[in-house]
């Protein structure tokens, strides 16, 4: 690879690493923050319903701000984003629009098209489209209509309204940086209708509101000009002043971020100018905007009248100073070239360092996958205390909101840019899916990825008990525990030298492993719970809510924790050969995993007649009945696996002598290795909860088409159970699940994902991981058939590297030109503008590969940039083990 392919990125990288503020301005705000546990103040902790979308565009938001395309500082005091009005509309378009909850047939779901193309990871470079109808948005349509379908039904689209028939505005917002704190940004809107058409075009640059409630009383202004050209900020003194430049001539309107009481609630003491006043200006013609030109949020309206085909173009500049604001001609266009020409050579940076590169259908996947992690970095704002209690200028909330939800979360104080799993339906951070949007973030910016993880372990974050908030709905909610797992695998990707940040996360998690120990091992007999633990819907029953006396051993739960006990092990090792005194901790962790795997086999966890791993229910009359459901949850135990190679553990005498020792008086539990000293591996030891007999067993499922292969991964449930549902008794009721390729067809966890046999990222991802674990230790001469049935053999290495391809595939187009992920709709398959529009959904169509779920998910659906970055023979992990387990 060339030493100078992407060096200006690279160069600002490494001086954002050394304090340069290359980070301090970013896509970090939220694209919805109506309807979010944080903005609920009512007493039955119904959020939709306490902030609904309507009131969004007049009512102030007490944490963090939204908008579209929309950037801000780190600390969130100063807002840019852009609203639009097609002139027919019955609102101004500030943000994003979707069903709440209760309003989808399968749970909340965005109903806009927009998409993130590109980003380099200082954000030096960004672009973003949106699809804006010039017909009116079928609001009304939309909701009644997918309130009318049940669960058995398909989401009703936007597409499916038939509006984008009469035309849309293809809107594409870039964003430049001339340096840290100054900020080009084009507004370009292409008329794709078949007429000439007018779009209002309105950027709009606002503080968030930090004065309304008792707790800071400074208060910053902005003030514009006359002629329109800029809109300055004075008096913020965390952040200094800023102007705003905007090119040709725009009607500069100015209102307050307070909220339209009136409006609202019916209440007086609006201001004269509030929130919604540029709207209603706009829209209605209404005198709610400042003659003054003083406010706390200001917009530059531009009116275009646009030929059919043709292109309107705004041009803004954010920066410190007014020279530098008011220079959006020749300057500015020299920005935009060179940024966006380092944004291309960055890219081809990352595709070099593959040895046969990509094709150029696979590198438009990365380039658009990496710019969906980089886009989905939100300021996170919680302070639990204050919004249990109440704030000093508002009234007081409802007594007993903390026995609704996080009551005892009480320390958590959140003010932070966070990746985010959704940036519309999920815009708060979930601590399992974090640990693998940092996997893919770690190959585009390595230094963000680790403050990541070490983020979430700080004590403003973790519980005093050691347990790590799950997301704002519950944090109090188990999660799977996968940040180790995470942290080696940033580690080794980031070049495996970065010591200190290993020492760091290790030593939080210790605290966190003993939390798991004291609360989700009820009968100390290393056989764990955890209830739902991000699984969802994937038994027959809600594994947090049991009936009184019983209690469910789970194999998921306990293969997570010989899988968190092997990534500690990892991390111990990894210390330990630099540091001796790591080989103490190490010597837990392999005996914990030891302890946990055989507990696996004496509790029942395992089903020798079937050869699979399956929850077994404990009911109150003593008797145990193992759940014989075949999902993911019996496939996760397969993820505790590592190799230790013998010369690494020559360099580890004190970790090596007593691991010996524990092999010769612990014999009963030596069986979890003993497949690892065979003849002819050198004394090469193999960790795991299966032995290469039941790895094959269990692969016979896995890897049959009629139960858990499909042409685009693994399924979360097997197929088999399509025709033949499983059935369980539960207290006086009866449990069932199906095979469900597609949404849910249950409201069970609110319904808007479903693991009763959708492909999903994360999980895949471990398997791909596992087998090429198991591979470097088996060896080539180690073959399964595969698919199963057909004859065919291959090495776990093979099929780890076909089902990379079959996840893969899901995004690329197939045969007859058409992406999987875009579920045969016509406008995606047939038009040129829309093909290349790639989605990163939250999941897939069991049979089809469709993208379902949250449609902007690209958080752990990301990891496409991994199995697309990863080296020939896999991603690294037989190298860890070696060294780093």
């Amino acid at each position: 690879m060339p030493e100078d392919l992407g060096a200006a990125e690279r160069a600002r990288l490494a001086e954002a690493d050394a304090g340069v503020a290359w980070r301090r301005w970013g896509p970090y705000l939220a694209e919805r923050a109506w309807g979010t546990v944080r903005e609920d103040y009512s007493a039955s902790g119904d959020a939709w319903s306490s902030f609904p979308h309507d009131h969004a565009r007049s009512r102030t938001y007490r944490w963090n701000e939204d908008g579209m395309a929309g950037i801000c500082d780190e600390d969130q005091f100063l807002c840019l984003s852009l609203a639009l009005w097609n002139g027919v509309d019955p609102i101004m378009k500030e943000r994003m629009f979707g069903l709440n909850g209760p309003e989808g047939n399968h749970g909340e779901d965005a109903k806009d098209y927009w998409f993130f193309l590109d980003s380099t990871p200082t954000h030096s470079w960004m672009r973003w489209r949106y699809l804006y109808p010039q017909a009116p948005f079928p609001y009304i349509d939309l909701v009644a209509e997918n309130r009318r379908r049940s669960r058995l039904d398909p989401e009703y689209e936007l597409l499916d309204t038939g509006v984008f028939d009469r035309g849309w505005w293809e809107v594409t917002v870039d964003v430049a940086k001339a340096d840290p704190e100054d900020l080009c940004v084009r507004v370009r809107a292409r008329n794709m209708g078949p007429s000439p058409a007018t779009l209002h075009i309105v950027p709009t640059l606002w503080l968030r509101n930090t004065w309304s409630w008792g707790r800071d009383q400074r208060r910053a202004t902005l003030t514009g000009d006359q002629d329109g050209s800029l809109i300055e900020l004075r008096g913020q003194s965390l952040l200094g002043d800023r102007v705003l430049g905007a090119a040709g001539s725009p009607r500069l309107l100015l209102c307050e971020n307070e909220s339209n009481t009136g409006r609202l609630w019916g209440a007086a003491g609006s201001p004269a100018f509030p929130k919604d006043g540029i709207h209603d200006h706009i829209v209605h013609g209404s005198p709610t905007v400042n003659p003054a030109l003083v406010g706390t949020k200001a917009a530059c309206w531009y009116q275009e009248e646009v030929a059919a085909g043709g292109t309107s173009e705004v041009r803004l500049r954010l920066a410190p100073s007014t020279a530098s604001a008011l220079d959006v001609g020749a300057g500015w266009e020299r920005v935009m070239a060179a940024r966006e020409a380092e944004a291309d050579d960055w890219h081809r940076h990352l595709v070099a360092r593959l040895p046969g590169g990509l094709d150029p259908d696979a590198s438009a996947i990365l380039r658009q996958a990496a710019a969906g992690m980089l886009w989905s970095k939100q300021f996170f704002h919680l302070d639990v205390i204050e919004w249990l209690d109440g704030d000093p200028a508002s009234p007081p909330p409802p007594p007993g909101r903390g026995s609704i939800r996080n009551g005892a979360w009480r320390h958590l104080s959140n003010a932070d840019v966070v990746s985010m799993p959704d940036t519309w339906e999920y815009p708060w951070y979930a601590s399992w899916d974090l640990a693998f949007q940092c996997i893919a973030l770690a190959h585009l910016d390595p230094g963000f990825a680790k403050d990541q993880l070490v983020m979430l372990c700080r004590e403003w974050f973790m519980h005093p008990n050691g347990q790590l908030p799950a997301y704002e709905w519950d944090f109090g909610d188990v999660n799977p525990p996968v940040l180790a797992y995470a942290a080696l695998r940033v580690w080794w990707i980031d070049g495996g030298r970065d010591h200190e940040f290993l020492e760091r996360i290790l030593h939080k998690l210790t605290i966190n492993v003993t939390w798991w120990v004291n609360r989700e091992d009820p009968t100390g007999t290393n056989v764990f719970e955890g209830g739902f633990l991000g699984l969802d819907n994937i038994a027959p029953f809600d594994r947090s809510k049991l009936p009184p006396g019983t209690w469910l051993g789970q194999a998921d739960g306990t293969g997570w924790m010989a899988f968190y006990a092997l990534t500690l092990l990892g991390l111990s090792l990894s210390l330990a050969a630099f540091d001796p005194t790591y080989e103490d901790i190490a010597t837990k962790f392999y005996e914990h995993f030891t302890y946990i795997a055989v507990a696996m086999d004496e509790r029942g966890l395992w089903d020798d007649g079937d050869g699979f791993f399956y929850d077994v229910l404990h009911r109150p009359d003593g008797s145990a009945e193992p759940v014989r459901v075949r999902s993911m949850v019996g496939l996760i135990p397969l993820f505790a696996v590592a190799v230790l190679e013998p010369d690494f553990l020559d360099r580890l005498p004190g970790f090596r002598s007593r691991m010996e020792w524990f092999e010769r008086h612990r014999p009963a539990y030596q069986k979890v290795c003993a497949h690892g000293a065979a003849k002819g591996h050198m004394d090469r030891r193999l960790l795991s909860i299966v032995s290469p007999a039941r790895l094959v067993r269990i692969l016979s499922r896995v890897l049959d088409e009629e139960e858990f292969l499909s042409p685009h991964g693994i399924r979360a449930l097997s197929r088999r159970y399509a025709l033949q549902p499983y059935t369980v008794a539960l207290g006086d009721a009866t449990a069932r699940v199906g095979y469900e390729p597609g949404e849910s067809q249950t409201g069970l966890f609110g319904g808007n994902s479903n693991w009763r046999g959708p492909v999903w990222f994360p999980v895949n991802h471990l398997v791909i991981g596992t087998l090429e674990r198991f591979h470097s230790f088996l060896g080539p001469s180690f073959t399964v058939e595969y698919p199963t049935g057909s004859g065919t053999r291959a090495n776990l290495g093979q099929v780890a590297q076909d089902l990379a391809r079959r996840l893969t595939s899901i995004f690329r187009e197939g045969p007859d030109g058409r992406r999987p992920v875009h579920g045969g709709a016509t406008r995606f398959d047939e038009d040129p503008g829309w093909h290349d529009l790639i989605p990163f959904h939250e999941y897939f169509h069991g049979d089809t590969g469709a993208g379902l779920g949250a449609s902007h998910q690209t958080g752990w659906t990301g990891l496409i940039v991994d199995l697309l970055l990863r080296p020939p023979g896999g991603d690294g992990s037989a190298e860890e083990e070696g060294e780093q387990p």
